[in-house]
Parts: C-alpha cells; structure tokens; sequence
C-alpha cells in the first residue's frame, strides 16, 4: 500500500490559480478557521479578524478620501503618484496579512498601484459594515446582561418591566434570533472578505491569461527541446551499441566464411560467437526500443510498465502503487517516464543500494515520487532530469528535485489528470 507524497516530500511550492492567487482547501475555507480549531476558536479569531479590519477601515477611508483629487487627476492618464501608490500598497500588504491570519485566506500582492486603490475603495465599506455589526452585537450583549442584572440582582426592573415568565421567554426568543441575524451578517462580511481580495488583488484576468500564453510558448518550447533530446539520445543508444554490435556481427561472418573451406573447427568457433554477438545486439535493441515507449504502458497499463523497470533495474526497487484506474494516455507515459528516469539514474550515478518507488492519487491527479539511498548531489539542471522537468512542465504539472551531498535523492512530479 503506497502512502501519498506529502508536500513536504514532493517538494513542490505553494499550489496558484491562473490569477496569482493560492489555492486553499475549500472546506477550510468555508469554515472560516484553521485545520482542526474548533467552532469557539474559529468565531474568536474572526472576531478579532473583523474588528481590527474595522479599525484598518477607518484608516483606508480617511486615506482615500485624502487622496481622492490627485486619484482622480491621474485616472485614466498616468499611474497615482508614487506616494500614493506607495501607501496604498502598505495598507494593502497589512490587509493581505491580517486575511491570512484571521481568516486563512492567502492572496497574491497587487501588481500596481491602481489595482491596491480599487481593492482599498471595496474593502474600506466592508470593513465598516463589520464592525458595525460587532458593535451592535456587543450592545446587544450590554443590554442582555444589564436586563438579568437588573432582574435577578438588584431588583432595580429596567424600563419598570418585572420578569415575568412570558416575558423573559419573549425577550430571550427575540434575542437568540437578533443574535442569529448578526452572526450570520458576520459570515457575509467574511465571505465579502475573501470575495473582495480574490477578484482584486493579484494580476487582473487580462493579465493572467497573457501570463498563461507565455508560460505555454515556454512550455512548447520546452517539449521541442525534449524530443530534440530524446532523438539524439535514440540516435547515441543506436550508434554506440545496437550499430557497433551488428559491425561486429558482419565482421564474424565474414571471417567464418574466409575460414570455412580450410579450417571448419575455426568457422564454427566464429559462427558460435556470431551468433552470441547476434544475441546481444537483439538485447540492445529490445531495450533501446522498451525506452522509445515500451509496449506494456499501451496494453497493460501504468503499473505493469512500471513493475518491469523494476524487474530490469540493476538495483533493487521496492514498488508501491495506489493509484486507481488508468490517468490518461499523456499522463501516463509522463509519470512512467520520471519513474524509469529516476531509477536508472540512481542505478548508473548515485551508488545507490535501494530504491523506493510511491504512486498515488495526489490532489485529483497522480503523484510519483521515487527516493534512493545513493549519495546525492543530483544536478536538477542535468540532461535526463531537465527533460523530465519539461515533459512534466508540458501537462501543467510540478517536478521536484531533493538531493543534498549524501543523500538520499528524492524525484517527485504531480500531474493532473483533469
């Protein structure tokens, strides 16, 4: 049974949607708290979220109503002027800090000036309306306690209204549901939070998407520049051991025909080593054919593809697989081809005494993640692993490479499946 990379192992950063902002888990999310705080903990520190956002709010109007002239001077014909866009970035930086403290919600910094003021003029009325509502519940609080005080200690009756039984079972109804309202105003207020620094910090969706048509004009640069590689590494596999095997093939034979009429014992000696020369040259080319795309992966699968690296590796590697199903096609020769990479150059290059291959289903895709015992120092800018990295780069996923002096060396990728 394999255990799922965690993302401490994988070594990859911090997951971003195409707007620049992080990806949080969404259950948590709505939750409004931290993985495993409880509805208490989770109220208080949107609480204290809420209530400093109040005060931060007061201080964003008094700042854009002060700069509001020379905003609208600049609108439309050049950027704000750098201090003004020097300080809306501040405020903005303490928003950004104050919504992944209080309320786990990370966002990306705003990319200009412009972008910090629009997201200020949103939030500074959303701020307000919070703490209104704090303020609101805290007198509701206030007046709760002085009408039980008044009641039941000092017998002082406020408004000269004794606490009847319907009485204190009308005005406790009417303050549970007061109560209700508020809170639920305070979950809105939250959500208009997160609402208002997902669309407006960050690069705008203009933006994005060139950002995105750049990374896949890197990315189809990258996958010309793999198949380039993988063709001269075909063309070395063949000139170097399939052709020079088959020249010596050619050259047995000839000898053992020179040799055949006046000496047989030395023609069937030559013909005998033809034959192993012959046998070898197969092998070579059966493997170097298992690496062009072995035939496995079409018919059996990932995991049988995979389970015969292991079967071929010079070093023994302990196989955990876990992922249901086939991913698709594209997915799967990317994730066999890190698996065979990784293993053989732990066989050639580290030393290494084991390997230790994981696959799981990772985030909705496939995680691979293969580790050796060898001695490190794997160059993540090398040959084999670069052109993995731009194979996984091509199917928008993340590779990660972890190999300090001595080891061990730890080769992850993500691949999403969607």
């Amino acid at each position: 049974m394999i255990a799922a990379p965690s993302d401490g192992a994988t070594g990859r950063a911090d997951d971003h949607d195409e707007t620049g902002h992080h990806r949080t888990d969404r259950a948590e999310t709505d939750r409004g708290g931290t993985a495993g705080s409880g509805p208490v903990r989770t109220a208080a520190r949107a609480s204290a979220g809420l209530a400093l956002g109040a005060l931060s709010a007061v201080l964003e109007l008094v700042f854009l109503l002060a700069t509001a002239i020379p905003v609208l001077l600049a609108l439309g014909r050049r950027p704000p002027p750098a201090a003004v866009g020097a300080a809306a970035r501040g405020l903005t930086e303490l928003e950004r800090r104050r919504l992944a403290a209080f309320f786990a919600e990370e966002s990306a910094a705003p990319e200009d000036p412009g972008r910090a003021l629009a997201y200020l003029a949103v939030r500074a009325p959303i701020g307000l309306l919070g703490g209104a509502i704090l303020l609101l519940i805290g007198y509701g609080a206030y007046l709760g306690v002085g009408l039980a005080v008044s009641w039941w200690i000092t017998g002082e009756y406020m408004d000269g209204i004794p606490p009847h039984l319907w009485i204190v079972v009308y005005t406790f109804l009417a303050g549970a549901l007061l109560l209700f309202i508020a809170v639920q105003g305070l979950a809105g207020v939250v959500a208009l939070e997160r609402t208002a620094a997902r669309r407006r910090l960050g690069p705008s969706p203009l933006d994005a998407y060139r950002r995105r048509i750049a990374e896949l004009r890197e990315t189809r640069a990258q996958v010309v520049d793999a198949v380039d590689d993988e063709r001269r590494r075909i063309e070395r596999d063949l000139h170097d051991g399939v052709q020079q095997r088959l020249v010596a093939l050619g050259m047995l034979i000839g000898r053992a025909r020179r040799a055949g009429g006046g000496d047989p014992e030395r023609a069937a000696e030559l013909l005998r080593q033809a034959h192993e020369e012959s046998r070898h040259a197969l092998e070579e080319l059966r493997e170097v054919s298992w690496r062009v795309f072995p035939a496995a992966l079409d018919g059996e699968g990932l995991r049988t593809a995979l389970e015969t690296v292991a079967e071929r590796s010079a070093v023994p590697v302990t196989m955990d697989y876990a992922y249901p199903g086939r991913p698709p096609h594209m997915v799967e020769t990317a994730a066999y081809f890190v698996v065979c990479e990784a293993v053989t150059n732990a066989a050639k290059h580290s030393g290494a005494g084991r390997v230790r291959v994981g696959v799981a289903e990772l985030n909705g895709g496939i995680g691979v993640r293969v580790e050796d015992d060898g001695a490190g120092g794997a160059d993540p800018d090398g040959g084999g692993l670069a052109g993995l990295a731009r194979r996984v780069a091509a199917l928008d996923g993340t590779f990660a490479v972890h190999s300090p002096p001595g080891g061990p060396t730890v080769i992850t990728a993500e691949l999403p499946c969607g």
